[in-house]
């Protein structure tokens, strides 16, 4: 796997335009001088988290005794719940989820970026290149910087997109979610027809 591939495939899992209605909603109780250092504090818990399980997550699986085929269908499966409810929101449990104070991990660093599907992703990535760690840092990296971006300038694209235009692009890469999804699906069932 390329540099761009494994960077394209974290971003689309991360789906930082389709979490800023999401980030929004969550910090909506929040004073706005403090909803830049929230998105960065929640930003770089995920990326540590997502690190440990790049680096670490194999000696995870098997001591676990999870085989690939297994991680490849539960991530898709995962992947592809998480896309439904983003192509089919369901208004009355957001507005159940709505908390008065600052969120401190859950519900923004995990699941909403580094939830089981990304984690997923990043050892699927390190089970792939074994020998090349570094390179999936990198993407991970790269990744990540997209999506803190994203998300801090979350404000401005509300503004700029409006809440519909917000809605279609969640909806949209909701889309391309539950294709990846389907794949990641095939794909370990395939591996574990031939195991």
């Amino acid at each position: 796997m390329t540099l761009y591939s494994a960077t394209i495939t974290l971003l689309l899992v991360m789906d930082p335009l389709g979490n800023v209605p999401l980030f929004l909603t969550v910090l909506n109780n929040v004073a706005a001088k403090r909803r830049q250092w929230i998105i960065l504090r929640e930003t770089f818990i995920a990326f540590i988290v997502l690190s440990l399980f790049l680096f670490f997550g194999q000696y995870l699986l098997e001591g676990m005794h999870i085989s690939q085929p297994a991680l490849q269908i539960s991530g898709g499966i995962i992947l592809f719940l998480i896309a439904i409810r983003m192509i089919f929101p369901d208004h009355s449990q957001d507005e159940k989820k709505l908390e008065t104070g600052e969120p401190l991990i859950v519900p923004l660093a995990i699941p909403l970026i580094a939830g089981p599907s990304t984690m997923t992703i990043v050892m699927l990535l390190a089970n792939q290149a074994p020998d090349d760690n570094f390179l999936c840092f990198i993407a991970l990296t790269i990744a990540w910087l997209v999506t803190t971006i994203i998300l801090v300038f979350s404000n401005v694209l509300r503004k700029l997109l409006g809440e519909r235009g917000l809605t279609a692009m969640e909806r949209l890469m909701g889309m391309i979610l539950t294709t990846m999804a389907v794949q990641m699906f095939l794909t370990g069932f395939e591996q574990y027809l031939h195991a």
